[in-house]
Parts: structure tokens; C-alpha cells; sequence
């Protein structure tokens, strides 16, 4: 008998912000599933508990809009991290994106920074590591892709053992993998488009681009159907797996 996978994501959005409802159906989306195969949890009342994972397929953990790991202003952000490091201890399938790339290099150990001038905003060029081209996600795209950004934090340090699989010319470390567990993360944004990012660019333009006009946000995006394809690719090799993850 076939079940339909299902997916929780966590969120650091502001009540009133209208990305909260969109990134879903933008991860569902690239995902290929229903909208109803993703359910939400609000990190800013805290994780939940590890036992809430019963009966969903993966995590995803998405990007914030008013919420930094550099300056530790996501509430309950200690339990947040602690929750991480119980799902990779497990190996419960993960796929996170830029604010969620970040919260699992700090819970692993590794070290975030605040880096305006390495801010990247808009489509960037992000190329493979040799880990990366032998990645069994990350293998199946080019040496080097466009791919969408919105971030001023970054790592500095990836956590001891944890693979870098990609990299951009002001990000040394733009994907990680947890090797030997079907864990991922992006400092990029695979679940987004070009149009996404618009919009994205729109609603948040006094944090990350105050100065940039409509003409210059739209020569800063391009395509990214490379990029867009990897959770797709996630989806398949989970289903590959042919069980349903258990409760932790």
C-alpha cells in the first residue's frame, strides 16, 4: 500500500508576514507533493518535541525574515538547536535552506557570522566541491549553477566531520551534507525561483536592500532550474528508501 509523504517545516515568521504562508507551497512546490503534504510548526513558541515526527517522511527547516543566528534573536533558540542535534543523532531525514542552513552548522558546533559584505542577495553562482560532485544529491548537477540568496549571516566554520559540498565567490560554505545520513542543508535557497526571490526582495527590501532599485533587484536574478530540481531529488531518493522514518 502506498502512502503519501509528508513533511514538517519549521518556521521563523512573524505572525503577520505573508511569506509564512507562501514558503510552504514554494517547498511543496519544488518538492513536487500537494500543499497538504507539508505541515508547519512556529519556531518562534520554541521546537517541537522529537516525538512530533511520528508518522512525517523528513524536516525541513526553512529561512526567517526578522530572525538571525548571529545575533541570537530567534526565541527559544537553545532548545531550537538542541532539537536539531537530537534529529541528526537519529539521522531523521533533513532538508534545511539559508536561516535553516545556519541553525544546523550552530547546533553541530560549527560558527556563524554576521558579514554585510559578503551579503548575497539575489541569484548567485554556486559551484561544486569534489564532496559535492560525489554527493548522491548534489552529484546530479553541474560543477557550477545559479541559485537564489537572501542572506547577510554565513559560516564561517563548518562543524567538525560535516561535509562542504558547495561553495560561492563571498560563501566558502553554500551546502553541507551529515555523511552517512540522509541530512542536507543550503546557505542558498532551492525552494525559491526568480520570481520568488522577487518577491521576496519586496517584502523585505528595508533588511537586506534598502538602496537597490526595481531595475537592479531585476538585473540581479536569473533563472535557477539546476538548483529548483534539488528537492525534487531529495523527495526521490527518501522514496527509494521504501519505509515511512519512525517516531524518534
Amino acid at each position: 500500500m502506498f502512502f503519501p509523504m509528508r513533511f514538517l517545516l519549521l518556521q521563523a515568521r512573524n505572525p503577520e508576514d505573508p511569506i509564512r504562508a507562501e514558503e510552504p507551497r514554494q517547498f511543496a512546490e519544488r518538492l513536487g507533493v500537494p500543499r497538504s503534504a507539508i505541515a508547519t510548526w512556529d519556531l518562534l513558541q520554541g521546537p517541537p518535541e522529537t516525538g512530533h515526527l511520528a508518522g512525517f517522511n523528513a524536516l525541513l527547516v526553512g529561512g526567517s525574515g526578522e530572525y538571525d543566528v548571529s545575533k541570537g534573536n530567534l526565541p527559544e533558540l537553545e532548545a531550537t538547536l538542541s532539537f536539531l542535534r537530537r534529529v541528526v543523532e537519529e539521522g531523521f531525514p533533513t532538508f534545511a535552506s539559508c536561516f535553516g542552513f545556519q541553525l544546523l552548522v550552530a547546533a553541530l558546533g560549527g560558527e556563524i557570522i554576521r558579514d554585510e559584505a559578503a551579503a548575497e542577495v539575489g541569484t548567485v553562482r554556486v559551484c561544486l566541491t569534489e564532496e559535492g560532485r560525489q554527493d548522491e544529491l548534489f552529484g546530479t548537477l553541474p560543477s557550477c549553477f545559479w541559485a537564489q540568496a537572501g542572506h547577510k549571516d554565513r559560516a564561517k566554520r563548518l562543524p567538525e566531520g560535516v561535509l562542504n559540498l558547495a561553495y560561492s565567490e563571498k560563501a566558502p560554505f553554500q551546502a553541507l551534507r551529515v555523511p552517512g545520513r540522509p541530512i542536507w542543508a543550503t546557505q542558498f535557497h532551492p525552494e525559491l525561483d526568480e520570481e520568488d526571490t522577487h518577491r521576496r526582495f519586496e517584502r523585505y527590501a528595508a533588511v537586506y536592500a534598502p538602496d537597490l532599485t526595481e531595475a537592479k533587484i531585476r538585473a540581479r536574478l536569473h533563472p535557477s532550474p539546476e538548483a529548483n530540481a534539488l528537492l525534487a531529488r531529495f523527495r526521490r531518493l527518501l522514496e527509494g528508501q521504501g519505509r515511512l522514518k519512525p517516531a524518534l
